[in-house]
Parts: structure tokens; C-alpha cells; sequence
């Protein structure tokens, strides 16, 4: 922050005398500027004390070279007296005055060069005691990053520290925690109502100790704000997601100032003030940056290692071991996803980001890494809110609804044991306990898998019957078989559509009228077409199958 004129005036030995603007004297003054120029805005960049003799000016100069400052947005005006005026002319005190600038006058025993050290030595020591400030509060961040729940105590920390509000976001955009400079707090993955299947108990109940609404209460304001802040950042972080290399963005309104940054691959951040940041404030605020960066980096073999165990539990569900899975997860305090559940088979070029956004999401889905793609288990009451979730990170498939896992009795966790045989289901093991019937595990993520070869970006299983055979192709190879087969029609020069006549002959099942009527044609015409296309195809249009590989070419 640069002295304001009324430190400046203040300083005794330099004798200067304010007359007029006395109400203007809380200006930022950055900088000396002599000139005896009778217009010297030229050569100011706003914020100056300009000091002059007045050398070239009169009475009558005052209004416009006043106006002039005032439009140049100059801090204020010194008028150095016994040399060119023995005193200020009364004409320019008036004009200031009138202007809301303030004049001062320097004696003659005051040098100019005097006023300007004095300035510059503000000005230094303005920037030291920034510095200081932004030193002391690196090191109030650092502290709180060595807390227990470093990266909690890191976003309460900003938010004081830049007197605004802090958002901590996961790689999907949505709230990890929040808060502002008044101390109300938001707290979304960290809290214990969204406590995923890789946290265990003891980080939940902290949560809970430190401010975090209870599992089922309703959304506060705060909850509401912080909410509404991330959504109308959603553009900027969509943006930051789709840079070629780490960026930040900051953004002003009339209101409020936001930088916003990106945690390397574990989510971003985000500050609001209701000031411009300051280059000392950008500096609180990289820091900042850092130190949540390292925090959710450190934990990089932690979560190889969970996802290791993961996969192994999906083996063992797998091979119906529920209870070796069940007792496997236990041990690291999770548990099994409540049943029944629907499969998700996700392609996404940042598994780690998708497992993190998922782990947020309440109540707890099971992820694995499985050859390559990501399979998640969510309970079927939450599983559409899973599948937008995971959508935005790549494809999706999604097998039916109602997987059961092999115990067939509903959520194990902590260590519960399977059902004995018979329990839950009849001899064949294909009907729960209530009557329905039972999709097994194994299917379910056959269905997911099949299901994700037709997404874009998201495809359910249950909707390719509908599609018919098409759905079951690979959308790429279907393309290239397609452009293959049709492309001596459309490189035909004749300018008949051969390919559109095609469409018309295969869709009216091969009668002459009802395709010729369809394309607006003689029956005759189209006879001289359909010849043209079997020469061109090397292929013989009565044959079914030639029929039914056209028809797939021209569906796809």
C-alpha cells in the first residue's frame, strides 16, 4: 500500500502547508513528478504528487492545468513558492478546491528533491513491512498445512489472511471445503455426510468436530454459497481443465476480485476479495497454492496402494468371496457398498481424479481399477448422480440396475460374513431373499463393459436393445467399414445421389413405387440407378446379405 498525501504533508521537517482538498488527503501518493510544463500529463501515469514552481503559469492557467491533473487522476499538486510566485495564486488554490484536489504548498527552504526521498522512503518502507506481512503469513499457512486436516486448515487460514472467502474444489469442480474472511465454513468431501468408501470413521467424526454438518441436517447459506460460487465457476475451471499446460485466471466484477488456480491433478482452488489482490497478496496466494498442491500430492502412494486393495476386493467379489472382501476392506475402514448397486465401467484418461471425485460422493461406491478401466459400484438409489459425475471425465457404460453381490443379503461391512448357502438365496442362487431376481456381479460388469464401446460419453445397457444390432458395434470400425463400402457411390460424378437412392430402395424393402415415390422419381429412373450402384459395389442387390451389409453402412 503506497503512503497516503497525509502521511506525506505530515512529515515536519519538509514544512509543507495544505490549501485546499483537505478532504482528499487519504490518496495513495506513488511517486514524485517535477515539471514545469504547462501541461505535463503527457508524461504521468496517475497517482503522482507533482511538484512545480509554476515557472509558465499564471493566475489565469489554473483551471485548465487543474483540470487537467484531476483527469490525469494525479494523488495532488505541490506548488513550490520563492522563485517564479512568492506565493501560491489564489487562483489555483480556488480551482483545486473546486476540483477535490489537493494543494499544497512546499516553502522555498524545501527542496523538491527532499520531498521526493522522503516519498521513496515510504514507499520502500511500505514494501518491506508487505513483505514482512507476506513472509509472517507464509508461515501462518504453513502451520496450518502441518494440522491434522492440513488442507482445511490451509483454505480458513487464506480466507483471513486475504480478508475474502476460499474455495478448495475437487478435480470435478465440486466443493471440498469453504470458507470466508466472517468465519462461516462449507464443508462438501471433508465433511462426514460425504464421506467416500476410502475414508475411514475417525476422519469422519473429526470432520464432525470441527464445524461440518451432520449427515442428513439440510444446507445452511453457507453450504448454499459455497455451492452457488463453484457452479458460477464452472466456465473458468472447464477452461483451466482444457489447457495445454498448469495456468491461473483471475477475473474482476464491480464487486469482487477471484484468482483461480489448479492442484496440479487433484482439483483447484479458488479466492475472492472485495479488493484487488495485491502483488503480496498474489504472492499469500501462491503460496497458498503450493502448499495445498503438496498436501494432496503427498498422499500419491497412499492411493496406488488403496487402489491396489480395491482391485483385489473386485476380484474376490468376483470369484464370490464377499466375505474375504468384505473383511479385506474392513481392515482399511471401508466397506462394501450398500445393495443392491449398478456397475459403471469408466474410460478416462485420469482414473486417480475420477476415483478422488467419486470418493466424495455420498453414501460410499466401491472403485477399482480393472484392465485398464475404472469400475465403480454405486447403490442404485444414487446411481444416476454417480453416472454425471464420472461422465464428466470420460465414457461411460452402465450395466442394469439391481446387482447383487455374491452374499446376496444386502451391505457387508466391517468385517461381516456371507451368508451361509441358502441364505438369501434359493438352490440355483438366482433369487434374493425378498423374491426378485438376482444380476449377478460378473454380469452386471459384462453389461457395463459392452454398454461403454456405444458411449458417448455415457451409454446404458439397458438402452441397446432398443438400438438393436448397430448398438453392439464398434463405433469406429462400424466408421471405416462404412466409408469403405460407400465410397465408389459417393465418389460417382453423376449428379443422381446414389446414395440416397440406395437409402430409399433398401428402406422400402426393394419395391420400385414406394422408393421411387420416396425420392421424387420415375420407377424407372431408380431401376437405371440401382444398376449403377450394383456395377459400382460389384454386388448383387437381391442377395439378403449384400441388403442387410448396405443397410448397417448407411445406419452408421
Amino acid at each position: 500500500m503506497a503512503p497516503t498525501l497525509r502521511r506525506v504533508t505530515a512529515i515536519v521537517p519538509l514544512h509543507l502547508e495544505v490549501l485546499a482538498g483537505r478532504s482528499e488527503l487519504d490518496r495513495p501518493v506513488r511517486w514524485v513528478a517535477v515539471s514545469e510544463l504547462e501541461d505535463p500529463t503527457p508524461f504521468l501515469e496517475g497517482g503522482e504528487l507533482v511538484l512545480t514552481t509554476g515557472m509558465r503559469l499564471s493566475g489565469a492557467d489554473a483551471g485548465p492545468y487543474v483540470s487537467r491533473l484531476v483527469a490525469r487522476g494525479v494523488a495532488g499538486l505541490g506548488f513550490g513558492v520563492g522563485l517564479s510566485h512568492d506565493v501560491v495564486p489564489p487562483e489555483f488554490a480556488e480551482a483545486a478546491e473546486s476540483a477535490g484536489l489537493p494543494l499544497v504548498e512546499v516553502p522555498r527552504d524545501t527542496p523538491f528533491i527532499a520531498i521526493g526521498k522522503a516519498v521513496s522512503d515510504l514507499l520502500a518502507g511500505e514494501q518491506y513491512e508487505e513483505i514482512s506481512r507476506a513472509f509472517a503469513a507464509q508461515g501462518r499457512l504453513t502451520r496450518a498445512a502441518l494440522r491434522r486436516r492440513g488442507p482445511v486448515a490451509v483454505v480458513d487460514r487464506l480466507a483471513r489472511e486475504i480478508g475474502g472467502w476460499a474455495l478448495l474444489l475437487d478435480p470435478s469442480g465440486a466443493v471440498r471445503h469453504a470458507a470466508d474472511a466472517t468465519g462461516r465454513r462449507a464443508s462438501g468431501a471433508y465433511g462426514p455426510g460425504a464421506r467416500g468408501a476410502g475414508e475411514d470413521e475417525a476422519t469422519a467424526r473429526h470432520a464432525g468436530e470441527h464445524g461440518a454438518a451432520p449427515e442428513g441436517t439440510q444446507d445452511g447459506p453457507v453450504e448454499v454459497w459455497a455451492r452457488e460460487t463453484a457452479r458460477s465457476l464452472e466456465p473458468e475451471i472447464a477452461r483451466l481443465r482444457s489447457a495445454p499446460s498448469p495456468a491461473s485466471l483471475a477475473l474482476a466484477t464491480p464487486h469482487e476480485h477471484v484468482v483461480v488456480q489448479p492442484l496440479g491433478r487433484r482439483g483447484f482452488f479458488a479466492v475472492g476479495s472485495p479488493r484487488p489482490f495485491s502483488p503480496i497478496a498474489h504472492t499469500v496466494v501462491n503460496a497458498a497454492g503450493s502448499l495445498l498442491t503438496l498436501a494432496l500430492e503427498q498422499g500419491r502412494e497412499q492411493r496406488a496402494a488403496a487402489a491396489q486393495v480395491r482391485a483385489a476386493v473386485l476380484r474376490l467379489l468376483l470369484a464370490g468371496e464377499t466375505g474375504a472382501a468384505a473383511r479385506t476392506l474392513a481392515a482399511l475402514g471401508m466397506r462394501l457398498p450398500a445393495e443392491p448397486v449398478t456397475v459403471l465401467v469408466c474410460q478416462t484418461s485420469d482414473p486417480d481424479a475420477l476415483t478422488e471425485a467419486l470418493g466424495g460422493a455420498a453414501p460410499a461406491c466401491l472403485t477399482a481399477p480393472w484392465e485398464g478401466l475404472l469400475v465403480v459400484a454405486a447403490p442404485d438409489a444414487y446411481a444416476e448422480e454417480v453416472v454425471a459425475l464420472a461422465a464428466r471425465y470420460g465414457r461411460v457404460g452402465v450395466g442394469a440396475p439391481g446387482v447383487d453381490l455374491p452374499s446376496g443379503h444386502g451391505s457387508l461391512g466391517h468385517g461381516a460374513e456371507p451368508a451361509p448357502a441358502g441364505e438369501g438365496a434359493d438352490a440355483a442362487g438366482g433369487v434374493l431373499a425378498g423374491g426378485g431376481p438376482r444380476l449377478d456381479l460378473a454380469v452386471g460388469l459384462d453389461q457395463a463393459r459392452r454398454a461403454l464401446a456405444s458411449a458417448a460419453p455415457v451409454a446404458r445397457f439397458t438402452e441397446l436393445a432398443g438400438q438393436g444390432l448397430l448398438s453392439l458395434l464398434d463405433p469406429d470400425a462400424a466408421a471405416s467399414f462404412a466409408a469403405a463400402i460407400l465410397a465408389p457411390l459417393r465418389e460417382y460424378g453423376s449428379r443422381a445421389d446414389l446414395v440416397e437412392s440406395l437409402r430409399a430402395y433398401l428402406a422400402s424393402n426393394g419395391h420400385w413405387d414406394a422408393a421411387a415415390q420416396r425420392l421424387g422419381v420415375h420407377r424407372h429412373t431408380l431401376r437405371y440407378r440401382m444398376k449403377r450402384v450394383s456395377e459400382l459395389l460389384g454386388r448383387n442387390l437381391d442377395d439378403p446379405a449384400v441388403r442387410a451389409e448396405l443397410w448397417i453402412a448407411l445406419c452408421v
